[in-house]
């Protein structure tokens, strides 16, 4: 006899059956990032200078409880689902986007990028100003803490950078990939991305990473690299109600 679950049930976001993909911060703040973990088994979040990523392991009343409970009043955090989310009335939406996650490759490819420099606690402040010009998405002071962050300099001026943020076993996203527009055109992304991708490729892991469905010539450039759509999954950013 089949157990045929009620239509009413509540699904896992990410449990034995679903991949470690399919909720991604989750997988992270319960593995290679659980020292940054704020929450506990039903809720968890990045803190939030580091990231404003937030997560559930279900979409329980419970959960969501939990997920207000660890959320200030000034909070914005950021879910990433496979499904949209329908939220208490405890919550209201700020925007919800598409975003495609794509897989890297998992065989090195050849670069020699010698213009490449180890970014950390001292650039801070440049890396603020570049994400502030070229919008990759969020950043904030201590993301850089979450892995190894790399960058470009022409004349002592912070031209590009990215680095890795979530970081789960066996898996590394690659994020903040942005390059100020006086220098665009250089190929700077490219090489950055190839010598993070083949760094995580070394120590056995696979690259990821997000991006907006519908920013097509990232889209483009990650597709030329070597990396392939894997899902889409549901951005929401969210509040506490009032």
């Amino acid at each position: 006899m089949l157990d045929i679950p009620s239509p009413n049930a509540v699904m896992p976001l990410a449990g034995a059956a679903a991949h470690p993909l399919d909720n991604v911060i989750w997988s992270a703040l319960t593995s290679q990032h659980s020292a940054f973990a704020q929450g506990g088994t039903l809720a968890r979040r990045y803190p939030a200078d580091v990231a404003p990523f937030i997560a559930m392991p279900d979409t329980t009343a419970e959960s969501f409880a939990a997920m207000a409970q660890i959320m200030t009043p000034t909070d914005h955090a950021a879910l990433f689902t496979v499904d949209p989310l329908t939220l208490p009335d405890c919550f209201e939406i700020v925007f919800t986007k598409d975003l495609d996650q794509m897989i890297g490759p998992t065989i090195p490819v050849s670069l020699e990028a010698p213009h490449i420099t180890q970014l950390g606690a001292a650039d801070v402040d440049h890396m603020m100003a570049l994400v502030d010009l070229a919008k990759p998405g969020p950043f904030a002071p201590r993301t850089y803490e979450l892995g190894n962050y790399l960058g470009i300099r022409v004349d002592g001026r912070l031209a590009a950078m990215s680095g890795e943020r979530m970081h789960l076993d066996g898996y590394t996203e690659i994020s903040a990939v942005c390059s100020d527009p006086a220098f665009r055109g250089r190929g700077y992304p490219r090489d950055l991305i190839l010598t993070l991708s083949n760094a995580i490729v070394a120590r056995g892991e696979v690259p990821f990473l997000h991006v907006l469905s519908d920013n097509l010539s990232a889209i483009a450039l990650y597709t030329k690299l070597g990396f392939t759509w894997r899902t889409t999954l549901q951005l929401t950013v969210l509040r506490l109600a009032g």
